[in-house]
């Protein structure tokens, strides 16, 4: 057999290289990516400047909306998130909150804080679900309906299913529990259904909460607070939604709409099935699965699955490693479940761009990717650890070695340094280029303070955020392969708020519930017969 030590001293260049194309590549199509999203941010941008509101409100192609709010233990949040879906500008539109399944007091508060009042209401059962409805209430806030839906539970997906059954608007908005919507955001996400009738689904963009002020359910002032892991997902966040997907569907090839911001038409979501309740992927599998029946349906010409670069829905991102840990072993769960469903669309020109182009890019590039990773640090600590003590491995790669056997150019093992060192800069730069077209267009985050933090997010998440997660999106992708079961896990969220104060709407609703218990008891009191003398 071979000696070992030969063997990696003679495919060193070769898988150096290797790596160093890999890492280009990826970063070479995110820099076309940030070229189309780009110019279409800044049209969107100089459109957005003349657009009259009242005028977007009275127009008469605007469609209904059903807001679908899935709920599992999210009573830290659950009410604040209420207060913002008050106030949204938008003629008609109801909330359908799904508690599914909770553990804590979410439908409690609920119930208390709106004066719900039980009321049997009938669902189209259009869709099957598996979770049994125990009770529907309906308030009136303001001049919208929240319609509660108490489930025994059956998941996320199957929690939107059953909130599609009772929804009775021609469009459904898919919030996660934890967001606040601003108040125009509804008015702009569904604007190109009212403009393109061909449009089946639109996206918009989810921004970082933690740490803003938040007030009424509203983010008064945005703030990349003093953390290293809030501050990289916020730089996370700020990539994928304004240059990521903004770029792929530029290209149309969009096949992730977040499933904590989403439009799409009620009829549309029928006629494929609605959510998969055995995906922990949900919502990239809804798109994906969207995208199949068009093409196969032959529908594929006439309708459009679309990002929408401004409409905003903040929430809260994990702040412990625990949680985070949790998140993306899930979410690469998730991708690989779409994947091992959707195979057969990988590089089929059946299904055009999205097969050939989007489909193939994502299997590379981010399914892929962990194991991609995980090999070239294994292989660098392979060649580490051999060439210390063998005299091949060190004449090779060895710090003194001036020749690696790769003839053009006398490639070096410095210059293999410099060339890993590269890479890594390229995708500083990507991202950099990302929070510069961000600020050049919406400028959120204006205070020194908070660019600094995002600079700070944008050297963290390449030099240490990125291998932090390399373990939980290689677990997650074993688990996709291994089919282990899929769980809605809690997030364990601290709510809204400023930093140190206690959340908004769970300080309100306490009070609410003081004086709630004191007026039953002077009710009591007052329905006691007088005493007998």
């Amino acid at each position: 057999m071979p000696d070992v030590a030969q063997v990696v001293a003679d495919s060193f260049v070769w898988v150096i290289a290797a790596l160093a194309v890999y890492t280009v590549l990826i970063n070479t199509s995110y820099l076309g990516l940030i070229g189309a999203a780009f110019l279409d941010l800044r049209r969107y941008r100089a459109r957005v400047d003349f657009a009259n509101y009242d005028e977007w409100f009275r127009d008469p192609n605007v469609h209904s909306v059903s807001v679908l709010i899935p709920a599992h233990n999210e009573s830290a949040g659950i009410l604040t998130t209420i207060t913002a879906m008050s106030s949204l500008h938008y003629p008609d539109y109801e909330v359908v909150v799904i508690d599914d399944g909770s553990k804590d007091d979410t439908a409690e508060l609920l119930i208390t804080h709106l004066g719900m009042v039980e009321v049997p209401l009938l669902a189209t059962n259009a869709l099957p679900t598996k979770g049994t409805v125990t009770s529907t209430w309906m308030a009136k806030r303001g001049n919208i309906t929240v319609t509660l839906v108490r489930s025994s539970g059956g998941g996320k997906a199957d929690a939107l299913n059953v909130g599609i059954n009772y929804a009775r608007k021609e469009l459904v908005c898919c919030l996660d529990a934890d967001s606040l919507l601003e108040s125009t955001a509804l008015l702009q996400v569904t604007r190109p259904f009212a403009e393109r009738p061909n449009v089946v689904a639109t996206g918009g963009v989810i921004r970082v909460a933690n740490g803003a002020e938040v007030s009424a359910g509203r983010v008064v002032t945005p703030r990349i607070p003093f953390s290293f892991l809030t501050a990289v997902q916020v730089v996370e966040y700020m990539r994928a939604f304004f240059i990521g997907r903004e770029g792929w569907s530029k290209v149309g090839g969009l096949i992730i709409i977040s499933g904590a911001f989403g439009v799409f038409r009620t009829s549309t979501l029928v006629t494929i099935g609605g959510y998969a309740v055995d995906c922990i992927g949900e919502d990239a599998e809804l798109i994906v699965r969207l995208h199949r029946h068009l093409h196969e349906s032959g529908d594929d010409d006439r309708a459009e699955v679309v990002m929408v670069p401004e409409p905003v829905a903040w929430t809260e991102v994990p702040t412990s490693t625990r949680v985070l840990s949790r998140q993306r072993r899930r979410w690469h769960r998730g991708l690989s479940d779409v994947f091992n469903r959707h195979r057969r669309m990988v590089g089929n020109p059946r299904y055009g761009f999205v097969g050939l182009v989007t489909m193939p890019w994502f299997l590379a590039f981010e399914l892929l990717a962990p194991v991609v990773e995980l090999g070239g640090y294994l292989y660098l600590a392979l060649v580490l650890t051999l060439g210390s003590s063998n005299s091949v491995l060190s004449s090779t790669v060895g710090a003194d070695a001036v020749d690696l056997g790769f003839t053009v150019g006398g490639l070096n093992w410095p210059v293999a340094t410099a060339l890993i060192g590269a890479t890594l800069l390229y995708s500083v730069v990507i991202t950099l280029l990302a929070l510069l077209a961000e600020e050049l267009t919406f400028a959120r985050y204006r205070t020194n303070r908070d660019l600094t933090m995002a600079l700070a997010g944008i050297v963290g998440e390449n030099l240490g955020f990125r291998q932090l997660t390399l373990w939980w999106r290689l677990r997650g992708l074993v688990d996709g392969f291994r089919n282990r079961p899929t769980v809605w896990g809690d997030m364990e969220r601290a709510g809204f708020g400023t930093s140190g104060d206690a959340p908004f709407a769970v300080a309100d609703v306490a009070a609410q519930r003081e004086r709630a218990a004191a007026a039953r008891a002077q009710v009591l009191a007052d329905d006691e017969p007088a005493p007998t003398p």
